[in-house]
């Protein structure tokens, strides 16, 4: 039960308990989540509602590829990327580091590792606001602009797997690798891929899933497929024709490709003619 009006709802075994209102509710509320954060408790409630999308045909022409990259956080097809969360994120990081050093020294069970141990909670809470903030504005940017969205398939799992191996069959390039799993899990990849499947949803746009298989060794002129094509993180150079451009772009490009927009735009078009009426 929500009172809406008077801020209160009611709990199983608990009662009426009162909480501040961030949004109004929308539709016929289902089941309540309470949990506990570093600054406080939060309830969610979620809500059942009709789905009313704002298009209800997607504008193939606004199509664009997206390449997830550890540099830039993304690059489109269309030439335009974001860079990454490093600038922000690096001074949370810095004080995160500094105090877990501090809380090494002092005593177990003192007053004074409690008070470090909730500034260190707050401090990890900052970041993921931070975080959530960032991939909200950006996903938010790209359905606003786009109706298709097409993104490489990648399982973020087994991408961010640890390459230490085991005492028989040790990894190579541990080091490198373990920063690369965790520049992907800093940026969250997973949560950002849901935040624009369900935005699109809500406005009638489409997500497209490719297979990520070569995107980033392919020509986009030629169609050459090579590991020599891109020697350099950002520097794609084909070794049959010579075209150059940057690396991530040239992905970008490739993933729109594989969306296979021709077939989507004869769809599109008869859809439309259907739906025009007779003269």
């Amino acid at each position: 039960k929500a009172d809406e009006d008077n801020g209160r709802i009611f709990l199983p075994k608990i009662g009426y308990i009162r909480y501040r209102n961030s949004r109004k509710i929308e539709g016929i509320p289902k089941n309540v989540t309470v949990r506990e954060e570093a600054d406080g408790w939060y309830v969610s409630i979620q809500c059942e509602f009709e789905l009313k999308p704002e298009i209800s045909i997607p504008d193939i022409d606004t199509a664009v590829g997206i390449d997830m990259g550890v540099k830039r956080f993304l690059t489109l097809s269309d030439g335009n990327f974001i860079n990454n969360l490093e600038e922000k994120l690096k001074p949370l990081e810095n004080k995160i580091a500094l105090l877990q050093r501090r809380i090494k020294h002092k005593v177990k069970g003192s007053n004074n590792i409690k008070k470090a141990y909730l500034k260190l909670t707050l401090l990890h809470k900052r970041k993921a606001d931070i975080r959530n903030n960032f991939l909200h504005q950006v996903s938010t940017l790209l359905v606003k602009n786009h109706d298709v969205i097409v993104i490489e398939d990648l399982k973020v799992r087994n991408m961010s797997k640890s390459a230490k191996g085991s005492i028989a069959n040790p990894g190579t390039k541990v080091k490198a690798k373990s920063g690369l799993n965790r520049s992907i899990l800093n940026e969250a990849w997973h949560k950002f891929f849901t935040y624009l499947e369900y935005k699109l949803k809500l406005k009638g746009g489409i997500l497209i899933k490719v297979n990520p298989k070569h995107t980033s060794q392919t020509c986009i002129k030629c169609g050459h497929i090579s590991k020599d094509n891109r020697k350099e993180q950002e520097i794609f150079r084909c070794v049959k024709c010579g075209y150059e451009a940057h690396a991530d772009h040239n992905a970008a490009h490739n993933i729109l490709r594989r969306a296979g927009l021709a077939r989507m735009a004869c769809q599109a078009n008869l859809i439309r003619g259907r739906q025009q009426e007779p003269a």
